[in-house]
């Protein structure tokens, strides 16, 4: 009886262990899901972005104020806890100081706040908006852009399509971002080459090398074209074209993006090297002759590039491997690094620009949390989730989301930079989504 207990037992089993080894194994997608899913860590990070914009409009606790630039990167995790009326008035702002040319100002401020100083910001005052003053850094192409993509992102997350049709000084909010864009066809666009032209700035900067603070087009400064306004425009069009249902306008904007799309691959994209090159100079560069600008890696603007639709897959998975390359070589903390390499100290006048410093070499969550959202979207999950584990990481040991990091990962700058907080809590979403589709 006793032998007969063992023999069904170890029977027993063996049928067990064959049907254990004829379960299917989980796929590697659905082990991802299921950790992605389980990742306490983005519950934190979540939790501490939603806290953080519950603070204001202002970029951070180190600017007074409301920037379409950083807005528009955390104007969806701002909607989650903030009156929809002051959302829409921030954007409605922005069309209040437009120009006569359609330009859009880069932020605005309490007027009370707006102090005047010598080389400081010009203020501009608008006759429909006396509670602020707002100014705008002529060194930078993106604001348009900015606001385009800013109000799409409104419209989408709220099923708002009504709010383009609010007038703005005898403009709907359509028009107005039409107008926008023709501003910088109009005013920014080089015939030659057919992109959009800046001045001179690393990547997606906002600092000309030229001046001690370098914010404002002068008699020095260096035109040129480059990755990161041309694919924030070809976004933005793209966006644009979401928002509008004419034909005629469509059409026109349809042809406008694949002209520059076009053109953005003859002359910018370096097929051989399989790279973005930093810039094409309209007419001479700031830098020395004998400087080979071409060997600089621009992350953000690639990453841009990527959310334009202008790099294949096979592309993307070269880009990124260049990018986590670049950090184990630079000992930067994430792939939020600005460029590498940086540019050789004393190349800005500005004394924060020296090498792996704020702009020029920086580690900037804002610019390495949209790498992650496309490389969520772009089926690049795993490489997306291991690159942005360090940025969750740094946010919960730093007790905040701050603008910029050293390359010893030391935080600095604004401490409650919400830009950051905003392309985390994308980040966070888009992995999520991808997960619920895949957990089965």
């Amino acid at each position: 009886m006793k032998k007969k207990t063992w023999t069904s037992l170890a029977l027993s089993l063996g049928i067990l262990c064959t049907a254990c080894s004829n379960q299917p194994k989980q796929s590697p997608e659905k082990l991802l899901a299921q950790q992605i899913m389980q990742d306490t860590l983005m519950n934190r990070v979540e939790a501490m972005a939603l806290d953080v914009v519950k603070g204001g409009f202002n970029a951070g606790d180190g600017y007074g104020e409301v920037w379409i630039r950083d807005y528009n990167t955390f104007i969806e995790l701002a909607m989650e806890v903030m009156p929809d009326s002051l959302i829409q008035d921030n954007l409605l702002t922005f069309f209040r100081f437009q120009g006569e040319t359609g330009d859009i100002v880069d932020g605005f401020i309490d007027i009370s706040k707006a102090t005047s100083w010598e080389g400081g910001y010009k203020y501009r005052f608008s006759k429909s908006e006396s509670r602020y003053a707002a100014h705008k850094n002529t060194v930078e192409t993106d604001q348009e852009s900015s606001l385009v993509q800013a109000v799409w992102r409104y419209v989408k997350k709220s099923g708002n399509v009504g709010f383009l049709k609010i007038e703005v000084d005898g403009k709907t909010v359509i028009q107005r971002l039409e107008w926008a864009l023709e501003y910088l066809m109009n005013e920014r666009y080089d015939q030659k080459y057919g992109l959009l032209w800046g001045a001179t700035t690393a990547d997606w900067g906002d600092v000309q090398p030229e001046h001690p603070w370098g914010v404002e087009i002068d008699a020095n400064s260096h035109f040129c074209l480059d990755i990161y306004d041309n694919a924030f425009f070809i976004i933005a069009i793209n966006h644009f074209l979401d928002l509008t249902d004419d034909v005629a306008t469509r059409n026109h904007w349809t042809e406008v993006r694949d002209a520059i799309k076009k053109q953005v691959r003859t002359h910018l994209w370096d097929a051989k090297a399989q790279k973005f090159i930093p810039h094409i100079y309209l007419a001479d560069s700031p830098f020395p002759a004998d400087f080979d600008e071409n060997a600089i890696y621009y992350h953000g603007g690639t990453a841009m590039a990527i959310e334009a639709g202008l790099l294949s897959p096979e592309e993307i998975a070269v880009s990124n491997a260049a990018m986590v390359a670049n950090v184990e070589k630079s000992g930067a903390p994430t792939i939020g690094l600005t460029v590498y390499p940086p540019y050789p100290d004393g190349f800005f006048q500005n004394k924060g620009m020296y090498p792996y410093g704020y702009q020029n070499g920086g580690d900037w969550t804002w610019f390495g949390g949209r790498m992650i959202q496309q490389l969520v979207r772009n089926g690049f999950v795993r490489e997306a989730y291991d690159e942005a584990r360090p940025m969750f990481e740094r946010v919960v040991k730093n007790h905040g989301f701050y603008e910029w990091y050293a390359k010893d990962g030391t935080p600095s700058g604004s401490g409650t930079f919400r830009g950051e907080a905003g392309v985390l809590y994308k980040a966070i979403e888009d992995f999520r989504n991808w997960a619920e589709q895949h957990k089965e």
